[in-house]
């Protein structure tokens, strides 16, 4: 018998837990505020860790338009001399999955025709071999399409399965599943006053996306893109030795748009998130003697996005009851390293595989507990890492300890350590120990 799991939320993380769940055999529901269930901002890079619950939940990479990225480069921002390189080409072979590039509005749309269509297809491979499991196509052949309901924004909920619309009315379900997000209504319900309010990091992120073809044909800006190269690069500030200053570049959409994202010390035209031309301004002083070519790229951009940055710390815990937190309503990440949307996919990847299944909901409180021991200590290292960018992870080193999974083993210290922590964990090896560990197989 299925489990009836509501799911708030019907962004990257609540999308992939859906598809996670109706794989597991479940009837799942999405309540999402919004009237239209889609995404916005610009692209993100799905790193093996969560390129491999992707393949699992049979995502067509090609469908998504994504760029696989074979090579990460660090440039300086002044001249794009190159003065580091991380070669990504064997990404499979060592980490178990490539490393891409997606615009989040084509992720998006994908993971939405895997949770509504009648059944979950094959998709795109990302070169991940199915282990410790059920093949996602295999689970889904017969399970119900999600059911998303938009213009449903839950307003509260209890812990013992029911959920409050600002319509007033209620729904009840077996679990709740909250992917509400960074400004997460239920969160409180699990932690109550124990959660920590947010800091500020000093710092702000902008971002703006460019037609690669509008570079092409401006002579300089094509220049820049043959001097760039292939793949990911970031663009440091050399000269700047306490704040934080650089660049994310990479294409996406079959590589015909160029995302950017910047990040730097906060302004106070940084206050409150928006869309102005006096961001641009902003930002062309900010990053004003980086490569002349960027600053020519700033200036014919559009769209300039620019909100501050907060740190969030550890919660103490993921659920209580029958509710579970996931994706940035557990663990709100800042953008250095990227894991954040890869974070989310892990969570539903646990969710999927600890879930198998399971027909009594007089089990799901012994999963939930399982699901955080497969996940909080891991994310929360991440997380703890998301405050600095690659290269300062000593600076985080005594945080990271108090995560240590086994407590007193080692945590990441070096870039090439980082890498290795983050694109090398199988969320699905670790579903698998836990479960032995407490003498439990998957179903």
């Amino acid at each position: 018998m299925a489990l009836r799991i509501i799911i708030v939320g019907a962004g990257i993380a609540g999308l992939c837990a859906a598809i996670a769940l109706r794989q597991a055999g479940h009837e799942v529901e999405i309540l999402e505020k919004s009237k239209f269930a889609t995404e916005v901002g610009a692209a993100l890079a799905l790193t093996p860790n969560g390129a491999r619950v992707l393949s699992r939940l049979n995502f067509s990479f090609s469908n998504a338009r994504a760029c696989k990225v074979a090579v990460w480069n660090t440039l300086l921002g002044d001249s794009l001399h190159k003065v580091a390189s991380i070669d990504l080409s064997q990404a499979e072979h060592k980490f178990g999955a490539a490393v891409w590039a997606v615009h989040r509005v084509d992720l998006h749309t994908e993971l939405l025709r895997l949770a509504t269509s009648e059944t979950i297809g094959t998709g795109g491979s990302a070169g991940v071999a199915t282990t410790n499991g059920i093949n996602g196509a295999e689970a889904s052949s017969t399970t119900k399409p999600v059911v998303l309901r938009l213009s449903a924004q839950v307003v509260s909920a209890s812990a013992e399965g029911e959920v409050l619309l600002a319509d007033g009315s209620r729904h009840t379900a077996d679990l709740i599943v909250a992917a509400d997000g960074l400004h997460s209504v239920l969160r409180e319900i699990v932690v109550g006053e124990e959660g920590k309010a947010p800091e500020a990091s000093g710092h702000s992120a902008f971002r703006f996306l460019i037609e690669t073809e509008v570079m092409r044909q401006d002579r300089e800006l094509a220049a820049m893109l043959e001097k760039k190269g292939d793949g990911a690069s970031i663009l440091i500030d050399q000269k700047e030795t306490v704040a934080e200053r650089h660049m994310m570049w990479y294409p996406c959409r079959n590589g015909k748009t160029q995302n950017v994202v910047g990040i730097h010390p906060t302004r106070k035209e940084d206050v409150g998130e928006g869309e102005t031309e006096d961001m641009k301004a902003s930002m062309l002083k900010e990053f004003g003697h980086f490569y002349p070519q960027i600053v020519r790229t700033i200036d014919k951009s559009s769209h300039i996005k620019c909100w501050p940055l907060y740190i969030h710390a550890p919660l103490p815990t993921w659920h209580k009851d029958r509710i579970v937190l996931i994706g940035d309503a557990a663990h709100p990440m800042l953008p250095f390293g990227g894991q954040g949307s890869n974070q989310a996919m892990e969570d539903a990847g646990a969710l999927g595989y600890l879930f198998q299944g399971v027909a009594d909901p007089k089990d799901i409180p012994k999963r939930l507990s399982l699901f955080e021991q497969v996940r909080k200590n891991r994310a929360s290292r991440v997380q703890v890492l998301s405050k600095v960018r690659v290269g300062r992870e000593k600076e985080v080193e005594e945080e990271l300890r108090l995560y240590a999974d086994p407590p007193g083993s080692g945590v990441p210290t070096t870039p090439m350590q980082r890498t290795g922590h983050d694109y090398g964990f199988d969320v699905f090896q670790k579903c698998a120990a836990v479960m032995q560990e407490n003498g439990l197989q998957q179903h």
